[in-house]
């Protein structure tokens, strides 16, 4: 395989590999070796994933999104953030936009390092999952935003054992076969909060985490706990911003916006992939 052109940006902490393969240069046969060999840290680029974009018949794009172990899933927040001013860095799209996921579609605002973007409508939400309570949770809820996720409320999430709790739920036979991301939250204030996240694909903590932030914003606001819009405040340390509405048991337009990096830009090379 020749070198390829790719960015390096991170929303939030969450990092990503970002390639513009519209002209279909990078096949379907060597998608997943780039994937797990480039996401390695240390020995390679290192990401949490890598974003492939590709062409849309209905959309101004599409994507198509692999975490580091080389699945593809339906969504991720941060990086649909990032893709966003990838492409309109790129001359892709314009700074208002729609893109193609496999959640379905995503519309995305750009302005500056800010991006915003009107996530999928959340769904299967059920209070008070059937599940026994490690020592430390107040509460243990589950929603869908795009992708699974649990979120477990905690006195302390800072000195939460979250690799060891999140890696035990993500496997937990309550979520099976797909699994699910684990988000430990804590209220920090009327319209805020503090979140950690085991990711699902990366199998780690992760600095942040979009669509655990919509997730833990939306239990949180069900339960009566905050108010949009929520500030999350991610491992990181940078805040994510959830705004929705809700009419009566549904919850709408539900947009998630914070701060986007390019990190840089590069070539790899054929080596890299060996």
């Amino acid at each position: 395989m020749k070198s390829i052109e790719f960015w390096k940006m991170q929303g939030s902490g969450n990092d990503f590999i970002l390639i513009d393969n519209r002209d279909q240069a990078i096949s379907e046969e060597e998608i997943s070796n780039l994937v797990l060999k480039t996401c390695r840290r240390r020995t390679s680029v290192g990401a949490d994933g890598v974003i492939f974009v590709i062409k849309s018949n209905k959309y101004d794009f599409a994507w198509r999104y692999f975490n580091a172990d080389g699945g593809e899933v339906e969504m991720c927040g941060n990086g649909s953030r990032c893709v966003c001013r990838f492409a309109y860095l790129k001359g892709i799209a314009g700074p208002r936009m729609t893109f193609e996921t496999l959640a379905g579609p995503v519309s995305g605002e750009v302005n500056g390092r800010l991006v915003k973007v009107l996530m999928p409508l959340p769904s299967q939400m059920r209070l008070d999952v059937a599940i026994e309570k490690d020592p430390g949770w107040e509460s243990v809820d589950f929603i869908n935003t795009g992708v699974p996720h649990v979120v477990v409320r905690v006195g302390d999430v800072d000195n939460h054992p979250v690799v060891e709790q999140g890696r035990a739920l993500r496997y937990h036979e309550q979520f099976a076969p797909e699994g699910t991301n684990a988000n430990f939250v804590q209220v920090l204030g009327p319209d805020q909060l503090a979140m950690r996240t085991y990711e699902r694909g990366v199998e780690d903590e992760t600095l942040a985490c979009g669509t655990g932030a919509v997730a833990s914003a939306i239990v949180s606001t069900e339960r009566g706990l905050v108010k949009p819009p929520v500030k999350v405040k991610t491992r990181s340390g940078e805040i994510l911003t959830i705004t929705f509405r809700k009419e009566g048991d549904r919850f709408r337009e539900v947009w998630m916006e914070g701060s986007t990096t390019i990190v840089y830009e590069g070539r790899l090379n054929e080596e890299a992939l060996e």
